[in-house]
């Protein structure tokens, strides 16, 4: 018998693992556990029931009412510990990431971080993960008797929600104080965004020549109902746009139904972000860019008189 405990600080996040684990439980012989830390812990594990999870584990013990990364840790050490689980998925949130390295050090198992996707080989769990910036994809497998993987977001299809039933249990959990206190909160300047739920993408990069031309941009995203999505140093470097729309390795992966790539040339570290995309689409004056490498339609051209022509034409559709 498996036993495979899943945690994720955003709760969709969850809803994907489960939902894998769902589907491979059979084959696994395993139980699927999940875990809710925080303020509102209980009141969520019915949704958690219906995407698959055959037990909760919950607290609401007031050290977890802020997230502090050794304290998670310790909460989800003791709790994989006592009910002896071998597979410890976490989502790879920035939280997320924070965690899954501690958590395997204090179970003294393997660990593989930011995770693409895991196949199921036999009783081996083949884990596929970017590599070399991104520039190729490796497969691993962890031969430790315990686990700990952490998934990007969008790496699962989330199941359709059912009636499912469970047992809850309240853990007692003993926890230290943490080593750092939070003073004060501010909210983060930025769009709020969730560029990964966007069914059409426009992403924009270095072939916008200066922000004022932004509004070029927005109108064909207007027309098509689009999220705007760039590269980093539109976001990073030069501000632009905010963090929250930076598409790529160190920004959000996207699995829109169509994506519009404008003026940007293709490097591995923007694409491996919309690879999965269904159609891509593609602008670029260089009919050399890598971007055309991988596209389904693409236009050799200035985004500066395509764009206009496109947003117009699209308005009479």
């Amino acid at each position: 018998m498996t036993n495979i405990l899943i945690y994720c600080d955003i709760d969709e996040g969850a809803f994907e693992l489960l939902s894998w684990g769902k589907k491979v439980k059979d084959s696994l012989h395993a139980t699927i556990s999940a875990v809710l830390l925080g303020k509102g812990a209980k009141g969520k594990a019915a949704d958690y029931f219906a995407y698959g999870a055959d037990k909760i584990y919950w607290s609401e013990q007031a050290a977890l009412t802020d997230f502090y990364a050794d304290v998670y840790a310790d909460a989800l050490f003791q709790i994989a510990n006592t009910n002896d689980h071998d597979i410890v998925l976490i989502g790879s949130t920035r939280r997320g990431k924070e965690l899954a390295a501690r958590l395997a050090q204090k179970m003294q198992a393997g660990c593989i971080t930011d995770a693409g996707g895991i196949e199921l080989k036999g009783q081996d769990l083949v884990v596929h993960r970017y590599t070399l910036g991104g520039n190729t994809l490796s497969s691993e497998v962890l031969k430790t008797a315990k686990k700990v993987i952490s998934v990007l977001p969008k790496s699962f299809e989330k199941s359709v929600k059912t009636a499912g039933q469970g047992e809850a249990l309240e853990v007692s959990l003993t926890l230290k104080e943490p080593k750092t206190k939070i003073v004060e909160k501010k909210g983060k300047a930025g769009d709020a965004v969730s560029l990964e739920d966007a069914q059409t993408l426009v992403c924009i990069g270095r072939g916008l020549n200066k922000k004022e031309d932004l509004p070029l941009v927005e109108t064909l995203a207007k027309t098509l109902n689009a999220e705007i999505g760039c590269t980093r140093p539109l976001s990073h470097e030069w501000q632009w746009l905010s963090e929250q729309r930076e598409v790529g390795l160190s920004g959000k992966k996207c699995k829109p139904r169509l994506c519009v790539e404008l003026g940007i040339s293709g490097q591995i570290q923007h694409t491996v972000g919309i690879r999965d995309s269904k159609v891509i689409v593609a602008v670029n004056k260089d009919k050399t860019a890598p971007i055309f490498e991988m596209v389904d339609y693409g236009i050799v051209g200035d985004i500066y008189e395509v764009v206009p022509k496109l947003s117009e034409k699209l308005k009479t559709v």
